[in-house]
């Protein structure tokens, strides 16, 4: 026959309390959930192409002559500062520079100003050495913004250096 035990938690008045046991929740089903989902989407991602813009570049190295009234003429300094004048730097004319930003309400409005005044112009981007590369990134964009279709990268000459030192640049 079956007989119970007193225990040694039973209460003073004969009642048995339960016991208390530990909980233990089991996480393996939860993480293989977890990796199943991250590989799910990794794989199903479209991850972002990068950009690219296109630079065409003139065959050989003949110089193309420009127009002084054509022609629109960015110096990148030194502070994010963009300097510029209207025509080309040579000896029959000493040019006005004047100073603005990369902001859009900098650069951009120039740029779409000269476009609007003078359709068919080009812009001859000049970098000092105390431009950044970055300086040069953004004045590039500037010219896709704006969608300008003439434009080159062109050294900066023994004139342009002149030009910046005799405006305290």
């Amino acid at each position: 026959m079956a007989e119970i035990q007193p225990s040694a938690s039973a209460a003073k008045d004969g009642k048995s309390r339960a016991r208390k046991t530990g909980f233990r929740l089991d996480m393996t089903p939860m993480v293989d959930l977890a990796f199943l989902l991250l590989t799910f989407f990794m794989l199903t991602t479209t991850f972002s192409k990068p950009t690219v813009m296109e630079l065409n570049m003139p065959i050989g190295e003949a110089d193309t002559p420009v127009k002084a009234s054509k022609a629109l003429t960015l110096i990148l300094g030194k502070h994010n500062q963009v300097h510029y004048f209207y025509g080309v730097n040579d000896a029959t004319a000493q040019p006005t520079l004047h100073t603005t930003t990369f902001a859009s309400e900098g650069l951009r409005q120039i740029l779409l100003e000269r476009q609007r005044q003078q359709p068919g112009s080009v812009v001859l981007i000049k970098s000092s050495a105390e431009a950044s590369y970055q300086n040069l990134v953004d004045a590039l964009d500037e010219m896709s913004i704006t969608n300008q279709k003439k434009y080159a990268l062109v050294d900066l000459n023994r004139m342009d250096r002149e030009l910046l030192k005799h405006n305290g640049l």
